[in-house]
């Protein structure tokens, strides 16, 4: 009964992959290439959905050049990974919405697992177990490369399956605020966290309103703006970072 958090953890981890491993295989659906905002500029196909990564690489830069500033108790390691992590997400995402394929959306994905499981790592390591969350950095990153590449092998075999994939990316967003509810941190600052969260639900929000957005401003999609808002997630990680207890505000 004394670790009946860590139980609760288990338990919902055990029912999201056995939830998503119940469904029938998820294969990718042709028409989410199909963005609203087509419109080329400066020679550029899909400009707005390509420029509007730049945020991410810009805040991942950003990230790497405040590394001097880093507390003395943070994950230094997991936080380097992230930050690469998200300049890839930048390039990775401005390359497949240059030519949006399935083939191409691969090396959107690709970085955007190795950013998700290096946050996992970090929050496990403040939360519930510093030795657990840096064991556990290399493995979820692994899975989380592997998910994709496991997507894009039933891809090309015509069997394609999002399963794994799904579940890197939404059930860490899951145990995430459970983290923050149930455990005292150790250092990363919690309203910068759930500000990381609130940032990246307003994301996908705006990506599932695409059309709708861009119908009714005219100039700018749902998908640009949620390119914008996934960056601002970012830096509220890197907020909750440098501004950890114990280390420099």
């Amino acid at each position: 009964m004394q670790n009946w958090r860590l139980w609760l953890l288990a338990a919902v981890t055990v029912a999201g992959i056995a939830a998503v491993f119940w469904i029938p295989p998820i294969p990718q659906d042709p028409s989410y290439h199909a963005f609203a905002d087509q419109a080329a500029l400066f020679g550029t196909p899909n400009f707005w959905n390509v420029f509007s990564n730049l945020p991410f690489v810009l805040v991942g830069a950003v990230g790497l050049v405040w590394l001097p500033r880093l507390p003395q108790t943070t994950p230094r390691l997991a936080y380097i990974v992230f930050c690469i992590g998200v300049v890839c997400v930048g390039f990775g995402s401005a390359y497949y919405h240059y030519s949006p394929t399935t083939q191409t959306l691969v090396w959107d994905r690709l970085p955007m697992t190795v950013a998700f499981m290096a946050l996992f790592s970090m929050v496990v390591r403040d939360r519930v177990s510093e030795k657990l969350g840096a064991a556990l950095l290399w493995p979820l990153i692994a899975a989380g490369v592997a998910s994709v590449f496991y997507w894009d092998y039933t891809e090309l075999h015509g069997q394609g399956d999002l399963r794994a994939y799904a579940l890197i990316q939404f059930l860490p967003m899951l145990l995430i605020p459970l983290m923050l509810l149930l455990f005292t941190g150790k250092g990363l600052d919690a309203r910068w966290l759930w500000g990381t969260l609130a940032f990246y639900l307003l994301a996908k929000v705006t990506e599932h309103f695409d059309k709708a957005i861009f119908d009714a401003l005219g100039f700018m999609s749902g998908h640009s703006i949620k390119h914008a808002l996934g960056a601002v997630a970012v830096l509220c990680t890197i907020i909750a970072v440098m501004r950890s207890r114990n280390g420099k505000p």
